[in-house]
């Protein structure tokens, strides 16, 4: 059974950090990019940024761009986003995604976890 399964996600600061961590199980993902969304409240699921299990790749959204960095562990199975500078309008529900090609839209992910939320007070 494949899971994702985000953590790390909390209250915070605006102008603080967290680091949210997605472990990957029940399949091998390594030919797979790895992506991270969030929702806020009454939005569409957005774009934050994607990475290959190598590492090799990343990309991010504009809005996160020079804040937030994607990471891997493949000893740990698990993909990470750093996030730095927190500003209130991060707050949303952070979830990450699987998916076998690149791609910054929700329709080219196969798996989702169930998502972690993040509030940034002002």
């Amino acid at each position: 059974q494949v899971q994702l399964v985000e953590s790390g996600g909390g209250l915070v600061q605006a102008g603080g950090s967290l680091r949210l961590s997605c472990a990957a199980s029940g399949r091998t993902f390594s030919n797979y990019y790895m992506g991270w969304f969030r929702q806020a409240p009454g939005k569409e699921r957005a774009f934050v940024g994607f990475i290959n299990w190598s590492g090799g790749r990343t990309y991010y959204s504009d809005s996160v761009k020079g804040r937030f960095t994607i990471s891997v562990d493949n000893a740990k199975n698990t993909v990470y986003l750093q996030m730095n500078s927190l500003k209130p309008e991060d707050t949303a529900v952070y979830y990450c995604a699987a998916g076998r090609f690149v791609a910054i839209t929700t329709t080219n992910y196969d798996y989702w976890g169930q998502g972690t939320q993040v509030t940034v007070s002002s």
